[in-house]
Formats: structure tokens, C-alpha cells, sequence
């Protein structure tokens, strides 16, 4: 009868924890579709109004960004 009652408890236990895991996945859940998953995109229109860029700084770009990794510039 003793170990009835103590295998009992442990199951009750483990369900229990299984329900709480289940939860806890819901609620992460919940947050993850409340949550907003992209930010405004500013427009960066207009911001370089009347800047002439040439080919020249197009490369010199390039190098500085590149500068480790050979691209055949």
C-alpha cells in the first residue's frame, strides 16, 4: 500500500512538471507572436539630396571595406 501511494506522488509529480513545461512553451509561444519582429524602415531617401558620387568612391569603398578579403579590385 506504502509504495501505491509513493508511486502515485510520483506520477502525480511528473505530470505536474510536464504541465508546467507545457505552459512555460505557451507562454513563450504567446511572446513570440506578440512580439513585433520587424523594426520601421527609415528611408534614407532624400538624405544624400545633391552629393555627386563617382566611381572613385564606389573603389575606394570597396577598398576600405575589403581590405582583407582579395574581391579583384
Amino acid at each position: 500500500m506504502k509504495n501505491a501511494t509513493i508511486k502515485a506522488t510520483a506520477d502525480m509529480l511528473e505530470k505536474i512538471e510536464s504541465i508546467e513545461k507545457e505552459l512555460m512553451n505557451l507562454k513563450l509561444s504567446a511572446l513570440k507572436s506578440l512580439s513585433p519582429t520587424h523594426k520601421k524602415m527609415n528611408s534614407l531617401r532624400g538624405i544624400l539630396k545633391g552629393v555627386q558620387i563617382t566611381e572613385g568612391d564606389i573603389l575606394s569603398a570597396k577598398k576600405s571595406l575589403y581590405s582583407k578579403v582579395d574581391i579583384g579590385v
